[in-house]
């Protein structure tokens, strides 16, 4: 099974990093030979793993600035796979290179690369959360987006900007990028949950998740220790909802 996917949503503070990880983990639990990369110069995804490079060159800032291959920037994830790190440089990716078509097909000939001897590697991007040269590279690259939308009505809308940039690329991509918009930090005690839950699925349709992310404390000390939720608290909530997320994503049925 061949699988790229990106994580990405024109907003921050929605889940993006926690659903890279976890449903990386995920996938290396159901069998899938997994990297993730972390193209967010905040590197919060790096940082879980607690070794994040010293040099921009040997994150993936190395790979745009200095033509590094992507093999050589991987760091091994134990239990989990591989991570291609980040580091607070490539914030400057965007005003170095700018937005031509040569530097926004990087990624994807990278990757072809890089997979050439495991062409049915599962790689994982998560992405900065805004539009520039590094979401557009990991869009231009993806089989599929995975949007997570927290239960506030910003995430949302940050959703719906989303939903306009892949349409708009269609054109250039020359295909639809399959998406799948998963609601966060749900708390059903909360009304706004439910209002946003709805709006979710009256926006986009089947592209919408029907299962939810809900709020765990599991969750929240995972990345603490470094761990994905599966490794912290296997039998938790947040491990029981990022198992359904990996089906849905991944085309498996979906227990009710």
């Amino acid at each position: 099974m061949r699988v790229l996917i990106a994580v990405f949503n024109q907003k921050g503070g929605v889940g993006k990093t926690t659903t890279a990880l976890n449903l990386a983990a995920a996938a290396a639990r159901n069998g899938h030979t997994v990297t993730l990369i972390d193209l967010d110069p905040q590197a919060h995804l790096t940082s879980i793993l607690g070794v994040p490079p010293e040099r921009g060159r040997d994150s993936m800032f190395g790979f745009y600035q200095d033509d590094r291959p992507l093999h050589s920037l991987v760091v091994d994830w134990p239990g989990l796979g591989k991570l291609m790190p980040a580091h607070s440089e490539l914030i400057k990716v965007d005003s170095i290179f700018g937005k031509g078509p040569a530097i926004l097909g990087k990624l994807h000939r990278g990757l072809e690369q890089y997979r050439s001897d495991e062409p049915n590697r599962t790689v994982i991007i998560d992405c900065c959360p805004f539009l520039g040269v590094l979401s557009l590279n990991a869009v231009f690259c993806a089989d599929t987006v995975v949007a997570p939308v927290s239960t506030d009505f910003l995430a949302l809308r940050g959703a719906q900007q989303l939903e306009r940039t892949l349409n708009a690329l269609n054109g250039v991509l020359k295909r639809r990028v399959e998406r799948r918009y998963v609601l966060t930090r749900f708390d059903a005690r909360r009304r706004i949950s439910h209002e946003i839950r709805a709006q979710l699925h009256e926006l986009f349709g089947d592209d919408a998740c029907e299962m939810v992310i809900r709020e765990s404390v599991d969750l929240t000390e995972s990345p603490a220790l470094g761990k994905d939720v599966f490794s912290h608290s296997p039998k938790g909530r947040g491990a029981e909802d990022y198992e359904r997320l990996y089906r849905d994503v991944f085309g498996l049925s979906v227990p009710e």
